[in-house]
């Protein structure tokens, strides 16, 4: 009998090869940060320069990890974007507000992953299937959940570049709507929560027709937090540190509204399973020591 209970609780333990693997939690819960530059980050950028300052509600976290260029799991700091949007001079976006702010309100949640795919000055033609955008997005993501994780949710915030043109305007809800539905169905997420950022600016004259396109957008599961008004830097484009706090917090508010009345929560199921399987190793454990000793 003790033989048979010490090879159970062998069985249950962690392998020497697990023990050497990148050190990673059981779970994480992952958010993909996508769109163009307000989702990559320009607060506090001005004449191409940052100005370095990251706000309290934007500092690191050990519990809110980011997958890397290179598609390594690091801490998480900003500029979030700073190596997928290499092109361009990256600041302070909404991701770390927004996922420090989850964790504040609901410490059940465990750690998060966010999956920076933002792109600056993009369009939502250049985000269909089939183009690098697309495919890198889907890659990263897949990547990420294969770390232990699951989908939580996207956060996207596009459609400045699309305000240049009327043609674009006028098809831009049909566009949008294809994208979320073919990048559901090839991340085999049928559900995936998307939340998306209505614009506060634009580079040309139809920001308000972008505007009803998204806030028009009727699938499910997708969701609409509103920009507007929020401060801008001086280029009158990008959304400003403050602002981006703003975001991140008001994004997390519509996360944690939406899962509210869901349950379990996203790894609720997980955490279960996890919590059962550590119950069952230390009662085997106990019960060796118990029968070693009598």
């Amino acid at each position: 009998m003790l033989s048979f209970l010490l090879l159970l609780a062998f069985m249950g333990s962690p392998s020497p090869a697990k023990s050497q693997s990148p050190p990673l939690p059981q779970k994480l819960n992952i958010f993909i940060l996508a769109g163009q530059s307000n989702m990559a980050g320009r607060g506090g950028v001005v004449n191409d320069t940052w100005d370095g300052v990251v706000p309290p509600q934007c500092q690191p976290n050990p519990f809110v990890l980011r997958l890397s260029e290179d598609l390594a799991w690091v801490l998480a700091r900003e500029p979030l974007h700073a190596d997928i949007d290499p092109n361009k001079v990256t600041g302070v976006g909404p991701g770390m507000a927004f996922a420090n702010a989850v964790l504040t309100q609901d410490g059940t949640l465990g750690t998060v992953g966010l999956v920076p795919c933002g792109i600056g000055g993009t369009s939502i033609t250049q985000w269909n299937k089939g183009g690098y955008l697309y495919e890198q997005l889907v890659t990263r993501a897949k990547m990420a959940v294969e770390s232990r994780g699951a989908y939580a949710a996207m956060l996207w915030y596009q459609g400045e570049s699309d305000t240049v043109n009327r043609e674009d305007a006028e098809l831009y809800k049909g566009r949008l709507e294809t994208f979320f539905t073919n990048l559901r169905s090839d991340l085999q997420a049928p559900s995936l929560a998307i939340f998306q950022v209505a614009l506060a600016s634009g580079r040309g004259p139809y920001i308000d027709m972008v505007r009803q396109a998204q806030l028009g957008i009727d699938l499910p599961n997708v969701h609409h937090v509103d920009a507007k008004g929020l401060p801008l830097e001086p280029d009158g484009l990008h959304l400003s540190t403050p602002a981006q706090v703003t975001l991140g917090e008001k994004l997390a508010d519509a996360f944690l509204k939406s899962i509210a009345t869901s349950s379990p929560s996203p790894m609720s199921s997980n955490d279960a399973n996890t919590d059962f399987s550590s119950f069952v190793y230390c009662l085997l454990i106990a019960l060796c020591i118990d029968l070693a000793f009598r």
